[in-house]
């Protein structure tokens, strides 16, 4: 599946982003379905209460309604995430809302949370084969807010209600930069009180499915403390960072690099990276994280992992790399566990200290 794809890639990128992509999704929905490869077992990793086969996960953006991620777990990724799903139907933004920066290998988006909502969402995953709890294929589900909602909070209540016994994982997403006001809900008091309203919901319906949080990478430091004390308080059960970036590096080349929007991609590396350490050093293990934000190769997946990643996603790399950048992570991964003798935790963390002593990327 992954080479009939990867073959398609120079036609794709003669096409629109959101064009290109959605030609992809209808793509990856009409093969025949195929079991996920089966991994290397010290590729394992043990987090959220679940073993997942391999580290590589596909970030949420990618399969946005829930229409493909069997597909994607055949193609070899160890879990998928899907959305951001809002509660009722909305549009998003005006297009064009998708940028492909190929000078720089990265991607700006304003996509706005478009969504059909909970409900045709929830209809796939539950006609999934061995859906839900306990998780055959690990899928979780990333919820948000509607862009006009009056009780944001409440919405984020309703995905967890939504999709109890389909998510074998919730994630909250208060850190996209394409919904208004979205990311007010990361200033501390009101994260408190979101996450107390999403928590007892958990507790509620689904109260063996983990909840994540996935914050941005331009928290100041100052911040970024109160985030993750509250996220500790709360007894979150992980963060994942990052999400886009509002900023735009001095380096970017692309005559697209002033669109509105968060920047992905090779771009992002250095500053999530950083922040990934960061928050690895604030939480001390008190719950795994996920390590996001330009990994295009092995060496960028193990350069996650070392500055405090557990597991691992991506997606703007996929347009780029293809499918096959999937596999080739997971082989260097293994050549570097056996070249060094080491088993795959003792890489988590082992550089965060150093990348927090590092002057800060530009």
């Amino acid at each position: 599946m992954s080479t009939l794809l990867d073959l398609a890639l120079p036609v794709a990128r003669l096409l629109d982003p959101e064009t290109a992509h959605g030609l992809a999704i209808r793509a990856l929905s009409a093969l025949p379905a195929r079991p996920a490869p089966v991994d290397d077992p010290r590729l394992a990793v043990e987090a959220f209460g679940m073993r997942f086969p391999n580290p590589v996960g596909l970030a949420a953006g990618f399969d946005k309604e829930a229409e493909v991620p069997d597909a994607m777990l055949g193609a070899g990724f160890g879990f998928v995430e899907v959305g951001t799903i809002t509660p009722r139907p909305q549009p998003g933004n005006a297009r064009p809302r998708n940028f492909r920066l190929a000078e720089d290998r990265g991607v700006i988006n304003r996509y706005g949370f478009n969504s059909g909502g909970h409900a045709p969402a929830a209809a796939r995953l539950a006609g999934r084969k061995g859906h839900g709890r306990p998780c055959a294929g690990i899928v979780g589900v990333n919820v948000g807010a509607n862009k006009d909602s009056v009780d944001r909070a409440a919405d984020y209540v309703a995905g967890i209600s939504a999709f109890a016994g389909l998510a074998c994982y919730f994630t909250a997403n208060v850190s996209s930069p394409n919904t208004p006001g979205l990311r007010d809900l990361q200033e501390e008091h009101a994260l408190d009180d979101l996450l107390a309203r999403v928590m007892e919901a958990r507790d509620r319906v689904a109260p063996q499915v983990p909840l994540l949080l996935k914050i941005a990478p331009d928290l100041a430091l100052a911040h970024l403390d109160g985030v993750v004390e509250v996220a500790r308080r709360r007894r979150i059960d992980g963060l994942i960072v990052s999400n886009t970036t509002i900023a735009r590096p001095a380096t970017l080349r692309s005559p697209f690099k002033a669109e509105t929007g968060g920047l992905s991609g090779r771009p992002l590396f250095p500053l999530s990276t950083r922040m990934l350490a960061e928050v690895y050093v604030r939480a001390e293990g008190a719950f795994p994280l996920v390590g996001v934000g330009g990994i295009d190769s092995p060496e960028t997946a193990i350069a996650k992992l070392e500055a405090g990643a557990s597991l691992i996603q991506l997606y703007s790399a996929l347009v780029y790399e293809g499918l096959g950048l999937v596999p080739r992570i997971k082989q260097g991964l293994l050549d570097r566990l056996v070249g060094e003798g080491v088993a795959l935790p003792a890489l988590t963390g082992r550089r965060a200290r150093d990348l927090v002593a590092s002057p800060f990327p530009a």
